[in-house]
């Protein structure tokens, strides 16, 4: 493959090796870019096997690894939907849509560096995608937080949620808890049991994870590069610095708020909204890219299930307006339009962007934004078009059969 560095794969393999033979994890720096490791000892713990193979083989493992998790990724997309291509099976449906969506930026870039981003986005939606009162739902949303801390959001999710039913259960006289208290608390006892493994495998890398690294915004590198497709990465370039200090703090944090609002609002929808479980699961996954420090752009992987819900709710309508968003959203992600600008050179080209430069440089989270508001309008719609009724959230219904959604 053209262009495949396998650099993040490298990384890895190097915190394996640190786990193996005692060396400080986070002292490392790997690769002629001097990276650093970046994410808790739990997740050098899964990178151990990386060095029981040689490198030519674990770079093709990671590749077809990768591949695989595409697939399943499209696959739980597709059932979280609740729709696929007229006259296809969801296997073929799957297969289908992966052998396009494999050449999209995020997904591309991820196959090219050896990332995890496509493990994560699987097991955050092979949770949502449990049947009601699985006694493990919950427990991959926990893992993937462990292994990164930014889906830990979805566990956020889950327990506004359950709070919210719990408090319009206890006024019926109902007992206050349910589903999506259930598996919150299961998704924190998972990551706990993360935190605790890597503290038994690794005593001093944990500690210092948990009280130095993790409060270093600057460590995974820079903020103000093009490949930063963050809220705070475009408020860099925006204000022409490498830091835009806590400028950036109170426009995440209203994101955060909308964003989290309108995915527990879809969560809780039910019948009253198509697709409910999907705009929830997308609008979460969008919010904690767009918030993030650094979200670099194969991060947003979260494109395939974007795409595919925007599909979805254009072949339900009907409507121009909805066709033509969702053909411009999955063209997007295929331009590797973010690229097309100067970047990733020692005298910071990134920081001297014209406005339109600045556009390329940030469309992914212009794209993410695009989408929280669509998203916020929709469930708000859904909410206010069918009087109230008895309430039944779309993660304490029965799993249906897949079906085409009228």
């Amino acid at each position: 493959m053209a262009g495949v560095t396998w650099l993040d794969l490298d990384v890895y393999r190097a915190e394996g090796w640190a786990i193996r033979t005692g060396d400080s994890l986070y002292d490392l720096r790997v690769t002629e870019h001097g990276l650093p490791a970046t994410y808790p000892p739990f997740a050098a713990l899964l990178f151990v096997p990386l060095t029981w193979v040689g490198v030519e083989t674990m770079r093709v493992a990671a590749t077809v690894g990768n591949l695989l998790l595409l697939l399943a990724l499209v696959y739980l997309s597709l059932r979280l939907i609740g729709r696929r291509p007229r006259g296809l099976p969801l296997p073929a449906a799957a297969c289908a849509v992966a052998a396009v969506a494999v050449w999209c930026e995020p997904v591309w870039t991820t196959l090219r560096y050896g990332q995890i981003n496509l493990l994560l986005a699987v097991l955050v939606l092979w949770d949502l995608t449990r049947r009601t009162g699985h006694r493990w739902a919950g427990a991959g949303i926990g893992v993937a937080a462990g292994i990164k801390l930014t889906p830990a959001l979805f566990a956020v999710l889950l327990a506004v949620a359950g709070g919210v039913l719990a408090v319009r259960r206890l006024r019926r006289g109902a007992p206050a808890w349910n589903e999506q208290l259930r598996r919150a608390a299961v998704a924190a006892g998972a990551f706990c049991a993360t935190v605790a493994i890597g503290a038994l495998a690794a005593p001093g890398d944990s500690r210092r994870f948990w009280t130095e690294v993790v409060f270093d915004k600057n460590r995974a590198g820079r903020i103000e590069g093009t490949a930063n497709q963050s809220l705070r990465g475009v408020m860099a370039r925006a204000l022409h610095t490498v830091d835009p200090g806590g400028a950036w703090l109170l426009p995440a944090l209203l994101v955060c708020l909308v964003g989290l609002a309108t995915a527990v609002a879809a969560l809780l929808a039910g019948d009253r909204l198509p697709h409910a479980r999907a705009w929830a699961a997308v609008s979460c996954g969008v919010t904690a890219l767009v918030v993030s420090p650094i979200s670099w752009s194969h991060h947003w992987v979260w494109a395939v299930p974007l795409v595919l819900l925007l599909a979805a709710e254009a072949a339900r309508r009907r409507h121009r307006w909805w066709v033509a968003g969702a053909a411009v959203t999955g063209v997007l992600f295929f331009t590797f339009a973010l690229w097309w600008v100067p970047h990733f050179r020692d005298d910071h080209p990134e920081l001297r962007q014209s406005p339109g430069q600045m556009l390329l440089s940030g469309i992914y989270p212009g794209i993410g934004l695009a989408f929280l508001t669509l998203a916020a309008v929709v469930v708000a719609r859904a909410w206010l078009r069918r009087p109230p009724g008895p309430l039944i959230p779309a993660v304490d219904r029965p799993r249906r059969l897949l079906a085409r959604t009228p």
